[in-house]
């Protein structure tokens, strides 16, 4: 490293410890932090690890990488039922990484964490030998015993599905294919849209109580729609139905709908998504709808949960056919 770089502890001190508010942060004067939860709490963590160019492109804004690589953590939070309460950071940094570049990936971090609540406790720093990578691990909080899993939903429940699906793939063909947009007729605006959706993660965190309180299951979508909806019913032992004319969709998938059906399909299960797909009692459905909308967070009935054994069948023009895994994101 070059000798006009801070060295370990001063990049902790110069970068991170402003980060680091909480009191169990000990300031990352330690080598570890204390985290008490509220009494009456169950905690759920989890950790994604993101890296250049497969998660993100190495040329995208280091506030950019920095609160995509939050997000995705905040948004399994938001699936669970559960409230942000602090995060670990593993970086693993390029050799030609600079502190201009640092500066602006935790000035990212800072917005974030003022925007959703939640503070750095720890974490570690290394050199990369294979690219820039981005390890969080998200601590948060949810009433004991209330905790929202992915096997809960059963036959009878509405299957309901937050924001819209398939910006995030779309943006991505975009980065992928310079012609994309033209070909498919996309407006400036309708590119800028998808290009951000997949940039941006938005994790519905308004939802969290809601879900606690109305829904039998729920995940958020981040394999796909397909993919995800596919880990549900086998984790619940029942079968999906889901209406594609349902779906919600942006005015640029619309578009890419009537340009392309192919494009258009493959988007729907492409990832990246991290909206919140959930199985909802019959009975609370109404509710779930309305007080989902008040909270800033629509969400759409796009199917329903039957009996079976794991399978996710789609309607489509009055037919039902199975959903054959050929596409979605997968990790290896």
């Amino acid at each position: 490293m070059s000798k006009d770089r801070p060295g370990e502890f001063e990049l902790i001190k110069q970068f991170f410890a402003p980060l680091a508010s909480d009191p169990g942060s000990l300031g990352l004067t330690d080598d570890a932090a204390v985290f008490v939860p509220e009494a009456g709490y169950d905690l759920v963590l989890t950790k994604d690890v993101l890296a250049a160019d497969v998660h993100f492109f190495k040329d995208d804004t280091p506030e950019a990488i920095a609160s995509k690589a939050l997000r995705v953590n905040l948004s399994d939070l938001a699936a669970k039922g559960a409230r942000p309460r602090g995060y670990l950071l593993g970086l693993a940094l390029p050799a030609d990484w600079t502190e201009a570049w640092l500066e602006r990936f935790c000035a990212g971090l800072a917005a974030d964490q003022t925007t959703f609540d939640v503070r750095l406790l720890g974490g570690d720093t290394i050199r990369s030998g294979n690219g820039l990578q981005v390890s969080i691990t998200a601590i948060g909080q949810v009433a004991a015993e209330r905790t929202v899993r992915r096997s809960g939903a059963k036959p009878g429940d509405v299957l309901f599905v937050t924001g819209t699906i398939g910006d995030a793939a779309a943006g991505l063909k975009i980065r992928l294919n310079k012609l994309f947009s033209t070909e498919n007729k996309l407006t400036d605006a309708q590119e800028r849209h998808l290009l951000d959706r997949y940039l941006i993660p938005r994790p519905r965190l308004a939802l969290s109580d809601l879900l606690t309180e109305l829904a039998s299951a729920s995940m958020d979508i981040s394999d796909g729609l397909f993919a995800d909806s596919a880990h549900m019913a086998a984790a619940s032992g029942v079968d999906l139905e889901i209406d594609l004319a349902r779906i919600p969709v942006s005015p640029a998938l619309q578009q890419l709908q009537s340009t392309s059906r192919d494009a258009y399909k493959a988007c729907l299960n492409g990832g990246d998504d991290y909206e919140i797909l959930a199985a909802v009692p019959m009975v609370g459905a109404p509710a779930f709808q309305t007080r989902a909308a008040a909270a800033g967070c629509p969400v759409t009935a796009i199917g329903a949960v039957v009996e079976g054994r794991g399978t996710v069948n789609c309607r489509e023009d009055g037919t039902i056919s199975a959903w054959r895994d050929d596409g979605g994101f997968t990790h290896f």
